[in-house]
């Protein structure tokens, strides 16, 4: 199952954030992300894996970081029904449910959970997300949650090393 896995879907709020909303006297709201997970962005798209990002609100700081990611091709918000986006994503990727990670941690994410050949979870998913995931983080959400499923699914594929040595190769050649 893991050795199909081409694309990895992921939510924002609870997974790439730790879930809280900073919101300034402004308006303006702020949202921690980890840059572990930037990089592992960086390491998934050495490895040819495909990235997506469906959350359930919008953010401009979602909004940014996801550009700034080179993702917002790929990217829905304001989505509370997140099994239309996956489709779309899916179709235009061209890609069977079996070929797709997914990593949720509420319960919103849950249809798309039960679609996908791989629904992973962070450490601190509702309990009933834990239950249908197949792979569970040791880090909370914003505290790496992506950076170790890359890691993950790259050492299942047995890519890992290969990968290292793409990224330092493209590295030390500039």
């Amino acid at each position: 199952m893991i050795n199909k896995i081409k694309l990895i879907i992921t939510d924002v709020d609870g997974v790439l954030t730790d879930g809280s909303l900073y919101i300034g006297k402004d308006g303006i709201e702020y949202k921690k992300f980890s840059v572990l997970d930037g990089a592992a962005v960086k390491y998934a798209k050495f490895a040819k894996i495909e990235i997506a990002v469906i959350s359930g609100r919008y953010s401009d700081a979602t909004t940014s970081r996801m550009k700034e990611l080179g993702l917002n091709k790929l990217c829905f918000q304001d989505a509370l029904n997140k099994i239309k986006p996956y489709e779309e994503i899916r179709k235009k990727l061209d890609l069977d449910h079996d070929e797709i990670a997914y990593i949720g941690d509420d319960l919103i994410d849950i249809p798309v959970l039960e679609k996908v050949g791989l629904p992973i979870c962070s450490n601190d998913a509702h309990e009933y997300v834990k239950k249908i995931s197949k792979f569970c983080t040791e880090s909370k959400g914003g505290d790496g949650v992506f950076r170790e499923v890359v890691e993950y699914i790259l050492k299942g594929q047995g890519r890992f090393e290969e990968t290292l040595n793409s990224i330092k190769e493209h590295i030390y050649k500039k």
